[in-house]
């Protein structure tokens, strides 16, 4: 939140069962007051996949866990994700065990294109977990991200990313 956003004040009811088991959890997660634990759970929810319209532009992740033994499953992820290698910036692959691999996807593009992107994934046979989570992102090439980053970190623009899409 910026400091020139204005607050609006408001009154919650809870029932004390429900308070107490909120207060317990921001306690926990260290937050200092009730209003910056709803703002937080307030903004989670407007980010929600499914709220968001198709034209939206976002970045996220997709974290998909799968069974690399289920036949041509590894072979038919890769292809999908070619299908789709401009909103793909890159990918991390891990083996959980023997028989289960976690491949985390990050995202940029219209919310509709990574939608789809993550049910074609989700529908497999053998993916046991497929979630996409996203925030909101200016797209490339507008003023504020001309050179594909909204900051300054104060070193030249090389990278190593894995797997990055322009290279498949």
């Amino acid at each position: 939140m910026s400091d020139k956003e204005e607050l609006v004040r408001f009154g919650v009811s809870f029932p004390s069962q429900l308070i107490g088991q909120f207060d317990a959890f921001i306690e926990e997660q260290g937050y200092k007051n009730r209003s910056e634990a709803i703002r937080d759970l307030a903004r989670k929810v407007l980010l929600e996949p499914t709220r968001l319209g198709s034209d939206e532009f976002v970045a996220g992740t997709i974290v998909v866990v799968y069974d690399h033994q289920v036949r041509e499953l590894p072979i038919v992820l890769m292809d999908i994700q070619h299908d789709y290698h401009h909103d793909i910036v890159s990918n991390m692959h891990v083996h959980l065990n023997h028989d289960q691999c976690l491949e985390v996807i990050v995202v940029r593009g219209q919310m509709g294109t990574l939608r789809e992107l993550h049910e074609r994934i989700q529908i497999q046979k053998g993916v046991s977990y497929a979630e996409l989570s996203v925030t909101f992102a200016e797209p490339q090439g507008t003023e504020a991200h001309a050179h594909g980053h909204g900051h300054n970190h104060g070193h030249g623009h090389r990278h190593s990313h894995s797997r990055q899409a322009d290279e498949r």
